[in-house]
């Protein structure tokens, strides 16, 4: 059989306890060498994305810098088309293949603003973005492999669809805890362990105090 859709890899650094980082605040867990790991992952996939509330606690660039290599395009999912003008990925989309990733509740205010920018605009979806129907037309257009790097809520629309298929997450020597930390995956959850994804380890590799966990999904 066929897949519809694009290769997706989920990759993200978590400290021991699962967190992300801080709610509303930016936290870097990856080391140096880690970064560059990441970036020439980036340099070997056809887009990266990740969701608008993402882009505005980091405000990435989402490119290749630390190594030698091409620049995915960038796919951010906003439904509303709420991206702000003055953010790095709007700035840069003249130079950096960039979609945004819309649903039919987009007001025409925001449509007319996003349609000023040389990037490509996506319908998909009513009221939110279909995840799904956006994977399919992305490999419609030739994109065969993707990053994954959105925060705990992009992650779990994406597993409870089981639309990833390896995990590349590196635990960094922190313990956060709080409520209000972001986890690697937010949403409602699975009820138990019976109906939640299921992985197999593939790879581990230790970079100093970090572990680079390789896993791929049971599909």
């Amino acid at each position: 059989m066929v897949k519809s859709r694009p290769y997706v890899i989920l990759s993200a650094a978590i400290t021991l306890d699962g967190k992300l980082g801080v709610k509303n605040k930016r936290t870097k867990l990856s080391s140096k060498n880690d970064k560059i790991r990441v970036h020439k992952l980036r340099s070997e996939v056809d887009a990266i994305i990740i969701g608008k509330n993402t882009v505005e606690l980091d405000n990435p660039l989402l490119t290749v810098r630390h190594v030698k290599g091409k620049n995915p395009v960038r796919v951010i999912l906003d439904s509303l088309g709420t991206i702000k003008s003055n953010s790095k990925i709007i700035q840069t989309c003249n130079k950096v293949p960039t979609i945004i990733a819309i649903s039919e509740s987009i007001s025409n205010k925001n449509l007319k603003r996003l349609q000023e920018y040389p990037l490509e605009i996506i319908y998909c979806g009513k009221t939110s973005v279909n995840i799904s129907k956006l994977l399919s037309t992305l490999s419609r257009n030739g994109i065969k492999k993707i990053i994954l790097e959105g925060g705990g809520t992009v992650n779990w629309s994406f597993i409870k669809q089981n639309l990833i298929d390896e995990a590349i997450i590196t635990v960094a020597p922190y313990i956060l805890g709080g409520k209000n930390s972001i986890s690697l995956v937010e949403g409602s959850g699975f009820k138990n362990l019976t109906s939640c994804v299921k992985l197999k380890l593939k790879k581990l590799q230790k970079n100093k105090n970090e572990l680079i966990l390789f896993y791929k999904f049971k599909l």
